[in-house]
């Protein structure tokens, strides 16, 4: 990666609260800018998906629910070749030891407990760390694989209408 994230100031910097009724607007931004930087629909979606889980994880486990946490989202765009998007997600919340940071069982059928799977199958980097001042930086980064406008959409083609019954207006 020739352009480094650390090396300059963040695209994109936003502050919210532990609110889950801010994550629409989260997902939103996160999946527009990886649609300027070339992925495909699916990707914005997982991409957006795995931020998604982050903050659903600050707030209900950082924060305990609490809606007064504060959140900071910085994206960066980076037009490198391959282009990439990088994200850190950082947060005042409880601190947890990384090493005990991991995705559940996936035999265990029970609901909830999949977004640490999630971020690590959708993202090439997810590093969680504890910050100096308090709280959990997590970083997690994305790169494009296929050229913009040839990258396969994952949607099934779709087939051509019947034209043997008239249509109607």
């Amino acid at each position: 990666m020739a352009e480094d994230s650390q090396d300059r100031e963040p695209d994109v910097r936003l502050e919210m609260f532990s609110q889950p009724k801010l994550l629409s607007g989260a997902r939103a931004m996160i999946s527009n800018i990886a649609q300027r930087l070339g992925f495909n629909e699916i990707e914005c979606g997982q991409i957006s998906l795995a931020v998604d889980e982050a903050l659903c994880n600050i707030i209900n486990h950082g924060y305990s629910k609490r809606e007064d946490g504060r959140i900071w989202l910085s994206v960066w765009a980076l037009s490198t070749c391959p282009p990439h998007i990088r994200v850190v997600i950082e947060d005042l919340a409880q601190q947890v030891d990384v090493s005990e940071i991991e995705p559940r069982d996936l035999d265990v059928i029970r609901p909830g407990g999949l977004g640490v799977h999630l971020m690590r199958q959708i993202m090439d980097e997810v590093c969680y760390e504890k910050r100096p001042a308090g709280g959990m930086r997590l970083t997690m980064s994305k790169m494009r694989r296929d050229p913009p406008g040839n990258a396969d959409s994952g949607a099934e083609p779709t087939p051509p209408a019947d034209k043997s019954e008239p249509e109607h207006e």
